[in-house]
């Protein structure tokens, strides 16, 4: 076994590491400076170098963080756990940027700094290229049957200029899909122009799409092509098509059945050959039905409709996906990629991301940066999919109609089914446990407010107090079973706003049948 060398100039420190070292059956060597350790690596056998370094950061002469450096360049892998009593932010970002597998501040508690110490040593003999990169990284990555049907629906279209409308939740890649469509296509040639229709304010979207004249309106100095010009011969992609304006809605409509349109403020008629290519995360024969979503372009545009699957429904997707997402992490970072412990990837495979793939991609990035070691191990994942995960989702991810399930069920006790929502998780203790501000279900919400905000939607309050209130009502509903002025007293509303927020919701059907 290889030794764990220890480099302080205080006798005690090293006493003290040694004799918990090796308790523990562990090897090791001590040294009093750096000089010292950079002298007997250079004279080592194989066998004899170090599978962990632990060095102090302030010694005579050369300092931890030198010996850091200089160590690196001649053993890149050793993993070298820096230790100070002077636990300041430069040092601790310093020994970071320098490659330290970790930073342990003094005093320290010897049971954590041998634990610490354990896991540097099962990086140091962790097996390589676990995370090895393919040669040719593919534009979509999917195993599953949901992303094969998927990648079969791709390839009938691809000598089609028809459009098409992408349909998913949140965060599974919708513009992937669409970018995949265009170079796919015989337009593969000509331009692909994105544009977030709900990421535009009102006023501007009519002069991004259509472009405009020269004095159309205060500001309009210059004429202006729109996205339909810049997308001529091409693919326009329209991203969050259901947040688009009822007026504009009309103008779209006539493009798409026309295929020609006029600037804002402009007098002649553009041609304008282009692929149209919506995506959605809403239910459109919903909105539709609502009355916020014209009939007839839902129509126009629902010629081919492709839905993207969540990516709890492509599960056997997750490993290779985050070995395809820690590899760009790590280039990116100018860093070698991390690897996931088998329980690590069990815990991960298992995870629903409510926020799909990008939740995935943005964990990825955070474990690159955050992680201690080259091993990814349970311990080190973040708490909302490491043991919380099960909880945190069950307190949040409520659908419009979450109680018709439970109400069904005709053999179910009355007295059981005022204690039962999908929203409490084992008993009353735990749920009051969720309902403080550091909770879990918090913590999730405000992962599904950062997704949203990360994708662009300026509807985000709205989103998620639709989604909070109809869970809020549902749980009330089934609680009083069916009884809607009593739901609304338990709730501390009035009863005429319980009744206008379920039919705003869209929730009378679904609570129809707790009656």
């Amino acid at each position: 076994m290889k030794p764990i060398w220890i480099v302080d100039d205080d006798q005690s420190i090293r006493f003290v590491l040694e004799r918990a070292l090796q308790r523990e059956g562990l090897v090791t060597r001590s040294f009093t400076e750096a000089n010292q350790v950079l002298a007997a690596l250079a004279d080592a056998e194989a066998s004899e170098l170090p599978s962990v370094l632990v060095s102090d950061i302030r010694m005579p002469g050369v300092n931890g963080l030198e010996l850091l450096a200089k160590v690196k360049t001649r053993q890149a892998d050793l993993p070298i756990i820096i230790m100070t009593a002077y636990s300041d932010l430069d040092s601790a970002v310093s020994a970071f940027q320098g490659g330290a597998f970790e930073y342990l501040a003094k005093p320290f508690d010897v049971t954590n700094a041998v634990e610490l110490v354990r896991r540097a040593l099962e990086e140091s003999t962790a097996a390589p290229d676990m995370g090895a990169a393919p040669a040719i990284t593919p534009e979509m990555l999917g195993q599953a049957p949901a992303m094969q049907e998927l990648f079969r629906a791709i390839g009938r279209l691809s000598q089609s200029h028809v459009t098409v409308l992408i349909t998913g939740e949140s965060g599974t890649g919708k513009e992937l899909v669409a970018k995949a469509l265009h170079k796919h296509s015989p337009r593969a040639a000509g331009p692909f122009v994105a544009i977030n229709t709900a990421a535009i304010p009102k006023d501007l979207l009519e002069s991004e799409l259509f472009g405009h004249e020269r004095g159309a309106f205060t500001g309009a100095q210059t004429m202006r092509r729109g996205r339909f010009e810049q997308a001529d011969g091409g693919t326009l992609f329209l991203d969050e098509i259901g947040d688009m304006p009822f007026d504009l809605q009309t103008r779209l409509l006539r493009v798409l059945s026309e295929g020609s349109f006029y600037r804002v403020g402009g007098h002649s008629a553009i041609k304008a050959q282009v692929r149209v290519i919506a995506a959605t995360h809403q239910d459109l024969e919903r909105r539709v039905a609502q009355g916020h979503f014209r009939e007839d372009l839902f129509h126009r545009l629902n010629v081919i409709r492709l839905r993207i699957p969540a990516l709890r429904e492509r599960l056997d997707d997750v490993p290779v996906l985050i070995r395809h997402f820690l590899i760009v992490s790590a280039k990116q970072l100018g860093v070698e990629a991390k690897r996931l412990s088998p329980p690590a990837m069990r815990v991960l495979s298992a995870f629903h991301f409510p926020g799909n793939v990008r939740q995935l991609e943005n964990l990825c990035h955070w474990l690159s940066v955050m992680a201690p070691g080259q091993v990814v191990d349970v311990k080190d994942l973040p708490p909302e999919v490491s043991g919380q995960e099960r909880i945190a989702s069950a307190a949040f991810r409520v659908p419009l109609s979450p109680m018709a399930s439970v109400a069904s069920d005709d053999n179910m006790d009355p007295s059981t089914h005022s204690d039962t929502t999908l929203m409490r998780p084992s008993s009353d203790d735990d749920l009051l446990g969720q309902t403080t501000v550091g909770a879990p279900w918090m913590s999730l919400v405000q992962s599904e407010a950062a997704t949203l905000l990360a994708a662009g939607h300026t509807d985000v309050w709205d989103q998620l107090t639709h989604k909070f209130e109809a869970a809020l009502i549902t749980a009330a509903v089934a609680h009083t079973r069916g009884r809607r002025v009593e739901a609304a007293n338990k709730l501390g509303i009035g009863r005429n706003t319980i009744t206008r927020k379920i039919h705003d919701l869209g929730l009378d059907e679904s609570l129809r049948e707790l009656r």
